[in-house]
């Protein structure tokens, strides 16, 4: 049973490690998160000292990002099959097998830099983690990197519920410039590894073209880096992985009942054909915490050399630029935003305006509204006020912006997709998949649209950039 092995004094230990402690009154992260089976998960958050009562009620656990001491960087890398979610769990071999390329593409780049971080497993993919010394030169080079709107500098100036604490200017500040360093240190992998992998290579969860398996991507998935720090974590090594008795509801309940417990490791003297058995087996993962140490190690020293390698970049320079315009302000949107010609753009685009709630929530009407808007001319600082100006108006979002930034999210995404494109990272192709670039169709299944003209416009436009 979960609570027997959850019981094991060597789990319990190592996640206080995890925690960055050695008992639940010296661990340095602001909360934890427990979830159980349920299908509608709220990741919700609670105090350290919670944890062990997480333990005996057999709850999935993680830790948040925020961190009293330091800044948690997190590379989350995982198979994604937007046609078979089930995949990963059916063919785990294989899901493994095609970021393989990615992986190795990530260990050489951040030992060249010096970094060695703690590599974790989990249902669908790894985990990269190390940490960054408040107290540290590089953490004050990311402060200085980082942007913050006036609404998110608010936001962090609240009391925390959980802990009552605040996230200082300066952390926030510096988890915003991690964000755009981390955004390069993508741009390098996708760069490096593209040729070498056999599915296309997304930032985020990006919607692609159907291939032989599927609409199937690796993501790199730096999402994480467009939201509040006191917002996101990541799931514990030693933790239960309960991802697929959540996702009953698409996976059905013959493949989840007859699949084995599993759980979240770092890869520890293993290969991933090894660790894959081990995270299934319940006996195995208890030996492996008996010597698998999981301190998130402090990189703080190596962390210059990947600053400085953003700070000598094309999409530094770009995010110099994003951030130099302004969003036109709310008073004057009647005659701006909500003014923008709808009529040339195709009807995939125009609908995820006019029926902004969910599509402006996906990663991929995101993309294509950044393309289409900068191939007209648009600066994409204009193009994340306009999807800022949908997100602030009512269009059924209940609490969503009371729980996020609304600026800060379209700033994000709008940026991440639009540094792509200058930095030549985006092939332009339509889901960025090479089975379909001789369709070039529009990437809403339901719409024949053409972009072919965009596209064209588009490329001119960064011949012109660059």
């Amino acid at each position: 049973m979960l609570v027997d092995y959850y019981n094991n004094e060597n789990v319990r230990a190592r996640m206080l490690e995890f925690l960055g402690g050695r008992s639940i009154h010296d661990t340095t992260a602001g909360f934890i998160t427990g979830d159980g089976t349920a299908a509608d998960v709220q990741f919700v958050q609670r105090p350290v000292s919670e944890l062990w009562n997480c333990l005996d009620q057999g709850r999935e656990v993680g830790r948040s990002l925020w961190d009293h001491k330091s800044l948690i960087v997190d590379l989350d890398i995982e198979y994604v099959n937007f046609d078979s979610p089930a995949k990963p769990y059916v063919q785990p071999k294989r899901a493994f097998e095609l970021q393989k390329p990615i992986v190795n593409e990530i260990g050489e780049r951040l030992l060249s830099f010096g970094i060695s971080p703690l590599h974790l497993l989990s249902g669908r993919g790894h985990h990269f983690l190390w940490k960054v010394n408040q107290a540290s030169e590089a953490f004050g080079r990311l402060c200085n990197i980082g942007r913050l709107s006036d609404s998110l500098r608010h936001r962090y100036s609240q009391p925390h519920p959980v802990n009552g604490c605040t996230v200082s200017d300066e952390l926030g500040s510096a988890f915003s410039g991690l964000g755009m360093v981390v955004e390069q240190f993508g741009h390098s992998i996708v760069r490096g590894c593209a040729d070498q992998c056999e599915v296309p290579i997304q930032l985020t969860a990006v919607e692609v073209g159907p291939g032989q398996h599927g609409r199937e991507i690796i993501s790199i998935d730096l999402s994480e880096y467009g939201d509040e720090l006191y917002s996101r974590g990541i799931r514990m090594p030693f933790s239960a992985y309960l991802k697929p008795d959540q996702q009953r509801y698409c996976l059905g309940d013959s493949l989840v009942d007859a699949m084995p417990m599993s759980f979240s490791i770092p890869l520890h003297e293993m290969d991933v054909a090894q660790a894959l058995d081990t995270m299934r087996n319940a006996e195995l993962t208890a030996a492996l915490a008996s010597k698998a140490s999981v301190w998130i190690p402090d990189c703080s020293a190596s962390m210059i050399g990947m600053i400085e390698d953003y700070s000598r970049s094309r999409l530094a320079g770009f995010h110099d630029e994003f951030y130099r315009d302004q969003h036109d302000p709310p008073e004057s949107w009647p005659h701006t935003y909500d003014r923008t010609p709808l009529a040339m753009l195709p009807t995939c685009i125009r609908t995820s305006l006019e029926q902004p709630n969910e599509l402006l929530l996906k990663p991929a009407a995101i993309q294509n509204l950044v393309r289409a808007l900068m191939a007209l001319g648009w600066s994409p600082r204009h193009v994340a006020g306009l999807v800022r100006s949908k997100y602030e108006r009512d269009f059924g979002w209940g609490d969503k912006w009371y729980r996020y930034d609304a600026t800060t999210r379209a700033d994000y995404y709008v940026r991440l997709f639009a540094g792509q494109i200058v930095a030549g990272v985006d092939s332009l192709i339509d889901f960025n998949c090479r089975s379909t670039q001789e369709k070039r169709y529009c990437p809403n299944t339901q719409c024949g649209s053409n972009l072919v003209g965009l596209r064209t416009e588009l490329r001119k436009r960064i011949a012109g950039w660059n």
